[in-house]
């Protein structure tokens, strides 16, 4: 899966525009032309990202949006009420942002909407300038490619391969290893483990690089062997705190380009 630069995107962004923009994988809520949230079936929401991580109980999220979604302030009821810093809210929103857009903005053969006026319920938690989530984006498209240039593992079920070699995995990747069962894809693994979609996805391009997952219409293909496969087995098994902390900068600078 690629992510590309929309056109409309652009212009909406130009002439400063309210609403949200339905594309084929996800949708963008605008506010004065900039993204103030974004969903995607393929990225797991604020609130799964919240709760699964034990940041926030389930009943305290499902309190906030009856209590605040009908005056479209969700965020700052969890920030008002004490539930949730609202430094943690901010980066947990911004990554669950940057990951529904990146599904968002894949390339898509079918029409994109554009309805003015619409707002979302959660309100706005900290505007991102449209470029700078075309950048995001696009960037992290060549990060994926870049690991693995499959992109077809990103959406299809995973299915796990016998391993000759016995290597062994952190419990993280393990977990993830655990569920690959030839059914789920990677946005339902993200979201029964409660991870942001895109740790998830270079994750599984790692671990397809390293012959532990097949790649669809290659799975015949022997597991990789010698130097590249000895590199891509390393990544593999990184502690996921390497990972974590490279996306945070990563969200921090696109934050931080935005003032």
């Amino acid at each position: 899966m690629r992510a590309a630069v929309s056109p409309m995107l652009v212009r909406l962004a130009d002439e400063r525009a309210t609403g949200v923009l339905v594309r084929d994988r996800g949708t963008l809520y605008l506010a004065d032309g900039e993204v103030v949230h974004a969903e995607s079936p393929d990225a797991p929401g604020l609130d799964v990202l919240l709760t699964a991580s034990g940041r926030l109980r389930p009943d305290s999220w499902a309190d906030a949006v009856a209590q605040a979604a009908s005056r479209r302030e969700v965020g700052r009821y969890l920030v008002d009420s004490g539930q949730v810093a609202g430094g943690e809210l901010e980066i947990c929103h911004l990554g669950a942002l940057f990951d529904a857009a990146f599904f968002a903005l894949a390339r898509a053969s079918g029409p994109t909407r554009f309805r003015y006026g619409v707002a979302h319920w959660m309100g706005r938690v900290r505007p991102v300038p449209t470029r700078a989530v075309e950048r995001e984006s696009l960037r992290r498209s060549r990060l994926l490619d870049s690991i693995w240039p499959h992109p077809a593992v990103d959406t299809a079920p995973v299915e796990r391969r016998l391993d000759p070699a016995g290597r062994g995995l952190s419990p993280r990747r393990q977990s993830l290893l655990n569920l690959a069962d030839g059914v789920r894809t990677p946005a339902a693994i993200a979201r029964e483990l409660g991870r942001p979609a895109f740790n998830t996805l270079i994750e599984v391009r790692r671990l397809a690089a390293a012959g532990l997952i097949a790649t669809p219409d290659g799975s015949a293909t022997p597991a990789p062997t010698g130097p590249a496969a000895a590199a891509a087995a390393a990544e593999a098994t990184e502690p996921p705190s390497v990972l974590d902390s490279a996306l945070l900068r990563r969200l921090r600078d696109a934050l931080e380009a935005t003032l």
